[in-house]
């Protein structure tokens, strides 16, 4: 069920990238909206959240299907495994929660992520961080926005208004067998 009067502005995004040694990936993305309306309080409110969350759920699915998404040039298929709706405070500030799963094979050495989708231009600032099993080394990066690695963490700052090139690549090491 619709409600009327649906005014979301989104304010600030953060994903959060965890890889194991097994090559599975999990991936937490939270958006985060402003919402005068009170459209999902009230969908909670009159139990109709249910129906929302599907919708949502389908429309990353759906988003998640157009990118090109690849570890060790094998590509591989990002899958939307759940969904919470939260509010940050106040009602006005609910945050939808993605929780995605992808992997593929890693090998002893070099490794490689890449992720080709449609170039864009960002629309509110976010924060994305990848995390790596202790030992693994981090050799190169291509991503839009500003950037910092450390041995096995990445951490990376988009700010509204960046253009978003449409294409990542993480290179890194592992160091010792699997």
């Amino acid at each position: 069920m619709a409600l009327e009067g649906k005014e979301l502005r989104p304010i600030h995004a953060q994903g959060i990238f965890n890889l194991t040694l097994y090559g599975e990936v999990t991936q937490v993305l939270i958006f985060d909206y402003e919402d005068r309306s009170l459209y999902y309080a009230r969908l909670m409110d009159e139990g109709d959240i249910e129906a929302e969350m599907e919708s949502l759920m389908e429309n990353m699915q759906g988003l998640l299907d157009e990118e090109e998404v690849y570890i060790n040039n094998e590509i591989t298929e990002p899958t939307v495994e759940d969904i919470d709706i939260i509010f940050r405070g106040q009602l006005i500030h609910p945050s939808i929660i993605f929780f995605i799963r992808f992997s593929g094979k890693l090998e002893e050495g070099m490794n490689i992520y890449e992720n080709r989708y449609e170039a864009t231009v960002a629309e509110y600032d976010y924060e994305v961080y990848w995390l790596m099993p202790s030992g693994v080394r981090i050799l190169e990066v291509q991503m839009s926005g500003e950037y910092e690695a450390t041995e096995n963490t990445l951490l990376i700052w988009v700010k509204k208004g960046d253009q978003i090139e449409g294409y990542e690549k993480i290179v890194f090491e592992i160091p010792y067998k699997l």
